[in-house]
Parts: C-alpha cells; sequence; structure tokens
C-alpha cells in the first residue's frame, strides 16, 4: 500500500512541474467567482514608426478623378493575395524609406516620413499636396511589415502582417503555438531601434507580458522560443548515438577481418 501511496506522491508531484512549466497566465486569481474579471493593465504605447526600407503604399483620393493620374501604380495585390514572405509574392506599387527616410512621391518630389508616427506622416503628405489637389485624402500603409518566429513552435518562419498590429501572442498563434517541449517562460524577443539591437526576455507563464513593451511587435522583430532541456538532450543524444552506431560497426567489421 506505501508503494501507491508514494506513487500518486510523485504523480502528483510531475503533474505540479507540468503545469508550473506549461500553463499560460499562472496568475489568475481562481478564488474568486467565475463571472469576475481580472483586470490586467495593458501596454497601449504601441505606436507604429516608419523606418529605413519599410515599404509604404501610399493611396491618394480626391473628388477630382483627372488630378490623381499621377499616383495611379500598379496594384499591390497579385491573385487577390496579400504580399509576404510565406506565399512568395512580392509587393507592388509601394515607396521605399531609403537610408535617409526619404520617399520620393509624384508631383512633390522627396519627403521625409522616416522616424514619423502614421498620422504625422499623412498630414506631412496632405499638406505637400495641397497644391495639387485641394481635397487631398491620404492612406499610408506597410506593405512589409513582418515578424520573424524561430525555435520551438509549430510552424517557424517570417510572417507578412496586413493590418500592422500583432501582439506577441498572436505571433505565436501565427507559429501554431509553442510545441509541448518550448520553454515559455524565457521567450526572446530582439527588436532593432535606432540601429541598436534590444532583447528583451518575456515569461508567457505570468500576467505581466500585458505590460510588456514587446506586448505588441514591431516591423521586423524576432521572437526565439528554445526548446526544454529534455528536448536538448535528445537532440545530443539522437546524434551521438548515430557516430557511436559507425564507429562501433567499423570496429566489429575490423575485427572480424583481422580474426580471420
Amino acid at each position: 500500500m506505501r508503494y501507491v501511496f508514494l506513487l500518486l506522491f510523485i504523480l502528483s508531484f510531475i503533474s505540479c512541474n507540468v503545469k508550473k512549466n506549461i500553463v499560460y497566465f499562472q496568475e489568475a486569481d481562481s478564488s474568486k467567482d467565475s463571472t469576475m474579471t481580472n483586470q490586467l493593465i495593458l501596454n497601449t504605447s504601441y505606436n507604429l514608426v516608419f523606418k529605413t526600407d519599410d515599404l509604404i503604399y501610399i493611396d491618394v483620393n480626391s473628388a477630382d478623378v483627372e488630378s490623381l493620374k499621377p499616383f495611379m501604380k500598379e496594384d499591390m495585390s497579385a491573385g487577390n493575395q496579400l504580399p509576404g514572405y510565406v506565399n512568395g509574392i512580392s509587393a507592388k506599387g509601394g515607396y521605399l524609406i531609403d537610408f535617409n527616410g526619404n520617399i520620393n512621391f509624384p508631383l512633390i518630389g522627396e519627403v521625409k516620413i522616416g522616424g514619423l508616427s502614421r498620422s504625422d506622416a499623412t498630414q506631412l503628405i496632405q499638406t505637400r499636396l495641397r497644391e495639387y489637389i485641394i481635397d487631398a485624402i491620404v492612406t499610408l500603409r506597410i506593405q512589409n511589415f513582418k515578424v520573424t518566429i524561430l525555435g520551438d513552435v509549430k510552424v517557424p518562419g517570417t510572417y507578412n502582417i496586413p493590418n500592422e498590429r500583432l501582439t506577441l501572442l498572436e505571433g505565436l498563434g501565427l507559429a501554431g503555438d509553442l510545441n509541448i517541449t518550448g520553454v515559455r517562460n524565457n521567450i526572446l524577443v530582439i527588436r532593432e531601434e535606432n540601429n541598436i539591437k534590444k532583447e528583451f526576455r518575456i515569461d508567457l507563464t505570468k500576467n505581466d507580458i500585458f505590460a510588456s513593451p514587446v506586448y505588441y511587435l514591431n516591423q521586423n522583430d524576432i521572437v526565439y522560443v528554445e526548446p526544454n532541456r529534455a528536448k536538448r538532450n535528445t537532440s545530443i543524444v539522437s546524434s551521438t548515438a548515430g557516430i557511436f552506431i559507425s564507429v562501433a560497426s567499423l570496429v566489429i567489421t575490423t575485427i572480424n577481418v583481422i580474426t580471420k
């Protein structure tokens, strides 16, 4: 009977460790009524800023259709599919921000929008266009907004994001979520700001992710999920086992040849 209790104790211990390492958002207060809402402080500081190498789609509208002809470019889509790394379709019809933060726009020439928010860049272009189109309405969007998700997830890769607003959780969802062997309490997000690489570590088992500066992913962010120790050890054993078997086979063959 004591062995049964010992087995139950071991199983309960393993179960607790599994929950600690795998379950997301463990800080929720389960003692509260399920109808109560847990209030979390959300990072609302997301503000898209245009950068060098961003490909900007600019749409200009006006009641004067004739005045819009200089701005009519090839449609940015192909077969009604969004451009991106996954489907291999290149973005078309956009304006690439150069190293100095400028784009070359019809009629008005160079416009420096690098470092500006969407609203500021929109206002700047509309103001410059008023000399040619009094009632110009301008819409800006990044065509090559992408994030890269690597490591121990189901579908690693680079993802083109059509709406320019993506949370870390949504990004991991695009990659099919973490594998069961992915380390959830040490997610790495690499971000470039002002030509400086910054690293952020995120613990998905805690609720403070919602207040993190990388809760919203930026253009070109890289997310890496490391495998747990068991998977790393398994990989090492698998690779060395093949070498060991090959060496053992060679030794046995050599011995058989010598002893004959």
